[in-house]
């Protein structure tokens, strides 16, 4: 079960914010509510223990999310570039093919400009669809083509092969479009760092420094979160993967 699309990585963090920081304006709260028993050294060394492996099960599962995150980004940043290389090399093959291979460039063109339009866009539905259907008649315009010579026959063989592979990967492209981490996980990883909290609070005496101390704290974990998040979408959001590259290649083949 993946993220609802109406909830934006922002709204996401606003809401694990609210939920850490009331977390742990709770425990003070029950700090002054709860009998003097409940707060003995004893309880308070078992009550530390918990915290600690909460602490570090949370600390582990950020970390990991972080650089899974990072390099998920990284890597669809380097797989678009190779498209747009992809591109220009697939352009210059139908150039080279002759005047026989116009109208498969110009429905080239389309399939790319199609994709560059809408790749960054919410909609992965209608752009799945869009990309099919051009990539589709680009494929067959290649496949229809008349080569006359040994050095035509080897352009087209070998402008398929690009074109079948360029499309597979646009697929995956558009596939990745929106979050791929599970809702059920965060929510876990939203309860551990809620608890987390509640034992700052349950330990703290109530004061400004403290507040501001524990407000800093789960601002952070909320800005990682975010981060986190932000990352996973790299099509959407304030950190994307730049789409220079492809827009690049398609004013180059447009020339």
């Amino acid at each position: 079960m993946e993220m609802p699309e109406s909830l934006s990585p922002v709204v996401v963090a606003s809401i694990i914010f609210a939920c850490t920081f009331a977390a742990a304006l709770f425990g003070m709260v029950l700090h002054r509510k709860l009998p003097d028993h409940h707060l003995n050294d004893e309880s308070k060394e078992v009550e530390k223990l918990v915290m600690g492996l909460i602490a570090t099960l949370a600390a582990l599962v950020l970390g990991l999310l972080v650089a899974s995150a990072k390099s998920s980004f990284d890597r669809q940043s380097a797989e678009l570039r190779q498209v747009s290389a992809t591109v220009l090399e697939l352009d210059g093959l139908l150039a080279h093919f002759g005047p026989g291979a116009s109208e498969a460039r110009q429905r080239f063109h389309s399939a790319v400009s199609v994709a560059t339009a809408k790749i960054w866009s919410n909609d992965n539905v209608r752009l799945g669809l869009a990309n099919h259907v051009e990539a589709n008649a680009f494929y067959d315009s290649i496949q229809n083509l008349s080569p006359n010579t040994e050095a035509q026959r080897f352009i087209q063989k070998r402008a398929l092969e690009i074109s079948a592979a360029l499309r597979q990967t646009s697929a995956l492209m558009i596939e990745r479009v929106g979050s791929s981490i599970p809702w059920p996980f965060l929510t876990i990883l939203v309860f551990w760092l809620s608890v987390l909290f509640l034992g700052f609070g349950l330990f703290a005496s109530v004061n400004a420094t403290v507040l501001v101390a524990l407000l800093i704290g789960a601002l952070s974990v909320s800005s990682g979160i975010f981060l986190i998040l932000e990352l996973d979408q790299p099509y959407q959001g304030l950190i994307r993967v730049s789409d220079a590259p492809l827009r690049n290649a398609l004013a180059q083949i447009n020339q």
